[in-house]
Formats: C-alpha cells, structure tokens, sequence
C-alpha cells in the first residue's frame, strides 16, 4: 500500500477478479492452472485482494448460447490454499442459493484455510434467469436475504444464533470451530438498492457495488449518494463503512464487458486506468475491484503496471 517512511501511499484498495467465464470469442475455458497462474501473478503485482466471482451461467445473444462458470467456493478455497499473502474474498456468494448457516461455516472454514486472509462477501443472489435455471425461488429475494443474514452474521460475529423465519432458521446454532478470527472476518455485503444498502449499513464492514451500465466514475456518483442517504438513516458514520465498487477493465480493446450487458468498461492506457482509480478514490471508494475478463499473459502484465503507477 506504500513506503514504510509514508512517502507514497496506495489511494485505495485494487482487487483483481479472476476470469472463470468461457470465453467463446476465444474459443478458451480458463483451467485451473490457469486461474491459480494468475492469482500468483496478482498476489507478486502487489494487488490486495482476488475476489471470486459467485455466478452460475450467462446466456449472451452476441455469443450464442449458454456460458459457464467454475463454482465459487471450490475455487475460493484452492485460492486461499495456492496463495500466501494477498487477500481471498467471494464476489459475492449468493444467499439465494446456499444455506445460510452453512455458508457461516464455509466462511469460517476459508478464514481457516487462508490463515486470517478470507473478506466474506455476500449479497442476494441469482434474481432471475440464472436462478431459473437452476430451480432457485423467484420470489421475495431480498426478503430471503435479509433473513440468511439473521443467521450468519450472529454465527460469525458471537459464535450461536437462534432464529427461526419464513424461509430459514437456525435451532440452537453452534458455530464450531472457529478459524484464526473468531468473531473478525471481515463481512462485505451488495446491494444497490435501498432495502440492500440499509441492509449493508446494519451489519457490513464494506458495502459493495458493481458496474451495471458503465464502469466510469461519474457513474457511480448517484449510488454513492444513496449508500450517504442509508447510512444517515441508520444513524452510521458513513466512513465506518468501507466502500468497494467493481469495475470492468480492458486495456487491450475487446468488447467483452459490453456485449456481457455491463456497458462501457475502464479502459486506454494503465496511466489513464490509473487515473480513473484515483478519481474513484476522489469520491469516497475505498476498494476498487479490477474485472478482467480477458486475462490473457499480456492484460496481466498491463494489470500490474495500473497497480504500480498507484503506488507510485
């Protein structure tokens, strides 16, 4: 994050998110060998965290068919496992889809495997046609989710839960065991609506958001001024909260992030990728989560450049 003297300090956080997407473009599925290759290049980059994406199956016009994704929480554990300093987070595991109480000890146990290293990222899940397709419910999504968080957050925080709802509970709950942290893990939690970010503000160490129309700064502004609104009403001091946004990056002049539906991505130069990320950090951001979805040897290698200009 900068010199021991204080001379330079990183602005803000930069997290990498792994591609483990198939790429038909490319005729390419990343292996794993490939996504450990690179998470060992992100951790000598010096990035401060790799998130694993929790996604299930996108069905893009532009790419014909159906695309997969590896499964999150295999991946995030081999991570935790083949890495050794740079933080293993989940972006974000889905409550719509995992058994809260479960996911409390999974999230235990990746703290455990990664010795202190796990950021639980967590959010409502799959609404829609992901979840359709794997026979999730299509109802009461962020209802469902406020209740998995009655579960988990007691479990991780104090060690038992009891609680008994409309679509989960727990009886009696003995969170046991209990990792390097117990009661430490850093929970991040999603959401860009107002139920999400009240939601965030009650029980999150980080609020997180993602590019949906554009990873330009200036369109998040609105959002962040809702997560101010969120944290005035819940009485919080908006800078006990982190903030972490995710953005789509590509510096060598694809269109994936665009025909994905996630609009304009970062892109240019790593001076000018840079730059964009000091302006997040303008507007409050204190996590910035790099989205590659080419990541090719070469995008890397501009990846890590954008990593030390900010340090420099």
């Amino acid at each position: 994050m900068g010199t021991t003297d204080g001379s330079c300090v990183r602005p803000l956080e930069i997290g990498f998110v792994p591609n483990l997407l198939e790429a038909p473009r490319y005729q390419h599925t990343p292996r794993w060998e490939e996504i450990r290759r690179n998470a060992l290049r992100a951790e000598e980059a010096g990035f401060d965290t790799v998130w694993i994406p929790d996604e299930l199956l996108y069905k893009v016009e532009a790419w014909g068919g159906g695309h997969g994704f590896w499964e999150c929480v295999a991946v995030t554990g081999a991570l935790a496992a083949a890495t050794s300093s740079i933080k293993i987070g989940t972006w974000v595991l889905s409550a719509l889809h995992r058994n809260p109480g479960l996911t409390a000890k999974v999230a235990e146990t990746l703290d455990e495997i990664s010795g202190g290293r796990f950021v639980f990222g967590y959010g409502s899940g799959h609404a829609g046609a992901q979840g359709k397709t794997y026979g999730y419910p299509e109802d009461q999504i962020v209802g469902r989710y406020e209740e998995a968080l009655s579960i988990v957050v007691p479990a991780l925080r104090n060690g038992s839960v009891d609680f008994a709802g409309q679509h989960f509970s727990a009886w009696e709950l003995e969170h046991r065991p209990r990792g390097p942290r117990p009661g430490s893990i850093p929970i991040m939690l999603a959401g860009h609506g107002p139920r999400t970010m009240r939601l965030a503000v009650e029980s999150a160490d980080i609020w997180s958001g993602f590019a949906t129309k554009s990873s330009l700064p200036e369109a998040f502004a609105d959002m962040l001024a809702n997560l101010d609104v969120a944290c005035e009403k819940g009485q919080r001091d908006p800078l006990s909260l982190g903030r972490s946004i995710g953005v789509f990056v590509d510096m060598l002049g694809t269109s994936d992030a665009e025909e994905l539906g996630f609009g304009v991505p970062l892109s240019g130069s790593p001076q000018e990728v840079a730059d964009a990320a000091r302006q997040f950090a303008a507007m409050g951001v204190t996590q910035l989560e790099l989205v590659i979805l080419n990541s090719t040897d070469e995008h890397m290698d501009l990846a890590a450049e954008v990593v030390s200009i900010l340090d420099s």
